[in-house]
């Protein structure tokens, strides 16, 4: 739509009619104001000319006021209201896919699924909720590597942790390295809020950094980790001898997520289950909420141009055509 920024300027629009009562009607045959030294450089202009009746020099020149009292008004076209990406943290998820990932204690709607399962279902939702965040995604086993650097693109990141897999990255858990990558990643950066998630089952067994030498690295950054460990504590397996009870997590080193999650100001929860995975992301959503205020930008256009540029073009005319003698 169309908005005058100083509307008040239509204020004027009456001032012609106004002086004509005032001062009334110019009398003909008044000796002309300016004195022209040598008119013959401007015969040509009015040669083979012919005049503009007086109804239409007047309407001309009432065109021309009104388009000089808009172009005044500083017209303005605004467009359609666009969203700006909120100001929000900058938010890394690590997620584990060495080969543990692939046990299968997890329930979902009935059915046993894997953890990586699991993780890819909470994490994508707790994903499209962090509407202002920029997000990148870490994938780690054996070597931990940026799947996604930190974007607002929430839809990629979480396309792109649905199409991870066991093993992608080795068989092995580098949870150092998947911080020291992390670290890397937050080096240089003027933001206030830097957080690490980091989920895993299984206990650091790869990799060139110890886990809690990565976390030191980490607070000195001012990156806060919050760690994850998943696993149930107890599934039942079914082989040629019977049944028996196992403890699939009897590898997740609980200590060293504790540690680092306090070294770094962060949490360390424990998911036994799905339902206590979507839990521990609500969590981590009230301890690190999404900016509420969006913020909507309008672009602007100036238009005076416009009206200035059509007056010119009608004054132009009015001299072109010379004021017919009575």
């Amino acid at each position: 739509m169309i908005e005058f920024f100083w509307p008040y300027v239509f204020l004027v629009l009456p001032l012609p009619v106004l002086l004509r009562f005032f001062f009334g009607r110019p009398h003909g045959g008044a000796e002309a104001a300016l004195r022209i030294p040598h008119a013959p450089e401007f015969t040509p202009f009015a040669t083979g000319s012919t005049s503009l009746p007086p109804r239409w020099r007047r309407l001309v020149a009432l065109l021309a006021w009104f388009l000089l009292v808009g172009a005044a008004a500083n017209p303005h076209w605004i467009g359609e209201p666009i969203e700006l990406p909120l100001k929000g943290r900058d938010l890394l998820l690590a997620a584990d896919l060495s080969g543990s990932m692939a046990t299968e204690d997890f329930q979902y709607r009935d059915t046993m699924i894997d953890r990586l399962t699991a993780t890819k279902l909470v994490a994508g939702e707790f994903i499209e909720r962090r509407v202002g965040d920029r997000i990148g995604l870490i994938l780690f086993g054996r070597q931990a590597y940026l799947q996604t650097p930190l974007t607002f693109d929430r839809t990629t990141v979480r396309t792109l942790l649905n199409e991870s897999a066991v093993g992608l990255a080795g068989k092995e858990t580098a949870i150092g390295d998947a911080i020291g990558l992390a670290v890397k990643r937050f080096q240089g950066q003027n933001v206030r809020d830097k957080i690490l998630i980091l989920l895993t089952d299984g206990v650091n067994t790869a990799g060139e950094i110890a886990p809690l030498k990565a976390a030191e690295l980490a607070a000195a950054e001012g990156l806060k980790i919050y760690t994850v460990g998943i696993g149930a504590d107890e599934m039942i397996v079914r082989s040629f001898f019977g049944s028996r009870r196992v403890n699939p997590s009897a590898d997740l080193d609980e200590a060293t997520l504790t540690a680092i999650a306090e070294q770094t100001g962060g949490r360390y929860f424990r998911a036994r289950d799905t339902a206590q995975l979507e839990e521990i992301y609500r969590i981590i959503d009230r301890l690190e909420p999404v900016a509420q205020d969006a913020r909507v930008y309008r672009p602007l256009t100036a238009l005076f141009v416009y009206p200035l540029a059509t007056a010119l073009a009608a004054v132009l005319l009015v001299a072109r055509f010379p004021r017919r003698r009575g």
